[in-house]
C-alpha cells in the first residue's frame, strides 16, 4: 500500500485494526469466511442438484408429492434411432407429459369440461357394473330353476 508509509495512514490503520500485528487475526478471520461460504455454497448447490433426487433440504408440500407422479422426467429416444423412436411412439409417446394447472392433461377443454366428461364416463362404469350385476343374478336364478342360459 502506497499510504503505509506515512505515519498518519499507519496510525489510521491500527487504530482501525489493521496493523501488522493485526495480521494473524485477519488471516483467522478470511480462513473463517472462506469455510463458511464454501460449507454455504455446497448446501445451496446440494439442495438445487441432490443426487438422491429425494432429499433435498427444503420441504415439499403435500400437494406435491402427491402430484409427483406427473412431473416425472421422462427419457426421450436420440432423434437418429429410429427403433428407439419407433419404440416410444408405441408405448404412448408423450401423451400425458403436459400438465396443466389443475393437474390434468392439457387439450382444448377447459376444467367444467374435463369435469362433467369424467363424471359421465364414472357413470357409464356404474350402469354397466349394475347391467352386469343384475344380469348374472338373472342367469343364476334361471340356472337354478333348470333352465340352460349362455
Amino acid at each position: 500500500m502506497m499510504f503505509a508509509n506515512y505515519p498518519k495512514a499507519r496510525r489510521f490503520l491500527r487504530k482501525i485494526g489493521m496493523g501488522k500485528e493485526d495480521l494473524y487475526f485477519w488471516k483467522q478471520m478470511g480462513k473463517a469466511v472462506l469455510c463458511t461460504y464454501t460449507l454455504l455454497g455446497a448446501a445451496w448447490l446440494w439442495n438445487e442438484t441432490s443426487p438422491l433426487g429425494w432429499w433435498t433440504l427444503k420441504p415439499r408440500p403435500k400437494e406435491e408429492k402427491e402430484m409427483a407422479h406427473l412431473y416425472e422426467r421422462r427419457n426421450f429416444p436420440y432423434p437418429g434411432d429410429k427403433e428407439a423412436i419407433e419404440e416410444f411412439v408405441k408405448s404412448g409417446g408423450t401423451l400425458g407429459t403436459t400438465i396443466g394447472p389443475k393437474g390434468f392433461v392439457e387439450s382444448n377443454m377447459d376444467s367444467d369440461n374435463m369435469q362433467k366428461q369424467l363424471q359421465n364416463k364414472k357413470f357409464e362404469q356404474e350402469a354397466h357394473k349394475l347391467w352386469f350385476r343384475m344380469r348374472n343374478e338373472v342367469i343364476q336364478e334361471l340356472q337354478e330353476k333348470g333352465f340352460d342360459v349362455e
